[in-house]
C-alpha cells in the first residue's frame, strides 16, 4: 500500500472521519461560501492602482501636537497631547477639549476657539501635527510567523501586511487566504479570496488589495488532502489560476563575449607603486 494512502487509511481509522479533522485555523461553513461566492476580482483599490486615504481623523490612542503656528509666539501649551479615551486633549491652563473624530484642520481651528473662550486675547493661528498614528490598525491572523495586529501606516497591500506578520508557515493553505472588511451587524459580508501564490509567482496584482483599516487577513491550516498532497495545487478556486501570458519586454544586447574565436579580455589599467 502506497505510504500516503496507508496514512489516510490510518487517519480515517483512528476517528479523523472529516479529512478537515486535522486543521486548527479552519474556515467556518459561512467564510467558505463567501469566498467561493466572489468568483471574479473586484474593482477595488490594489498595487499598482493605489487610492490617498479621507483627511485623518484622529482616535483614542492617537498623539497630537498642538502649538502656535509662530514659533516665537509667547503662547506656551503642553507637548505631546494624547487622545484619551473619552477623546479628549489637555491644554493646560485652557482644560480639555473633545478632538475624537476631527481631522487636524478642524483640531487646528477648535483649539484657536477654545484659547478666545478661556480668556486668551487674539490666540494665534494654531498648528496640530499627528505625533503617533496608533488607532488605525489591520489583523493578520491564522498560520502566519507572527499574528496580530498592526498599526496602518496607509501603503499596505495584502502582500505588505502577510510580510508584516513574518510570512506564512509551512501550515497554511496559500490558495485559501481571505481579506474580511468590518461591516455592521446583519449588513452584507465583505470576504475577498486572496490568490497569494498568483501574488507572488506571477507578480497579479489583481488580488493584492491595498489594506484599510480594520481589515483582516486570514490564513487557514491546509486541509488533510493538502498534507498528503492529494489536493492539486494547479488548480486552485477562481478568480485565482487565471492563464498568463508574458510581457513583451525588450532583451539587453551585449558585444561578443569572444573576439576571433578568443574569450574577451577587459584591459585594466597596471598600478604603478611610487618609488
Amino acid at each position: 500500500m502506497p505510504p500516503r494512502l496507508g496514512l489516510l487509511c490510518l487517519l480515517l481509522l483512528s476517528g479523523c472521519g472529516s479529512l478537515t479533522a486535522l486543521k486548527t485555523n479552519k474556515l467556518i461553513d459561512q467564510a467558505e461560501l463567501l469566498r467561493a461566492a466572489r468568483d471574479e476580482v473586484v474593482a477595488l483599490p490594489r498595487e499598482i492602482d493605489k487610492r490617498l486615504a479621507e483627511p485623518y481623523r484622529v482616535e483614542p490612542g492617537d498623539v497630537v501636537l498642538v502649538s502656535p503656528a509662530d514659533y516665537e509666539s509667547s503662547l506656551r501649551l503642553p507637548g505631546d497631547q494624547p487622545v484619551l479615551p473619552d477623546g479628549s486633549i489637555q491644554l493646560g491652563k485652557f482644560g480639555r477639549i473633545q478632538v475624537a473624530g476631527k481631522t487636524l484642520e478642524e483640531i487646528e481651528n477648535l483649539v484657536r476657539k477654545h484659547l478666545a473662550t478661556g480668556g486668551e486675547k487674539e490666540p494665534p493661528a494654531m498648528t496640530a501635527r499627528l505625533i503617533s498614528r496608533q488607532s488605525k490598525v489591520y489583523y493578520v491572523l491564522g498560520e502566519v510567523h507572527s499574528p496580530g495586529a498592526f498599526t496602518l501606516n496607509g501603503r499596505e497591500t495584502v502582500l505588505d501586511a502577510v510580510l508584516q506578520a513574518g510570512g506564512v508557515n509551512d501550515r497554511a493553505s496559500q490558495d485559501r487566504i481571505i481579506l474580511t472588511r468590518p461591516t455592521r451587524p446583519c449588513s452584507p459580508r465583505v470576504v475577498l479570496p486572496v490568490c497569494y501564490r498568483d501574488i507572488t509567482q506571477v507578480g497579479d496584482t489583481a488580488t493584492n488589495y491595498q489594506i484599510q483599516p480594520g481589515d483582516r487577513i486570514f490564513v487557514p491550516s491546509k486541509t488533510v488532502l493538502e498534507m498528503l498532497r492529494l489536493w492539486s495545487h494547479g488548480s486552485p478556486c477562481p478568480p485565482c489560476g487565471r492563464s498568463a501570458t508574458a510581457a513583451t519586454l525588450p532583451t539587453l544586447s551585449c558585444e561578443p563575449a569572444c573576439v576571433g574565436g578568443e574569450p574577451a579580455v577587459v584591459t585594466i589599467p597596471a598600478l604603478v607603486a611610487p618609488r
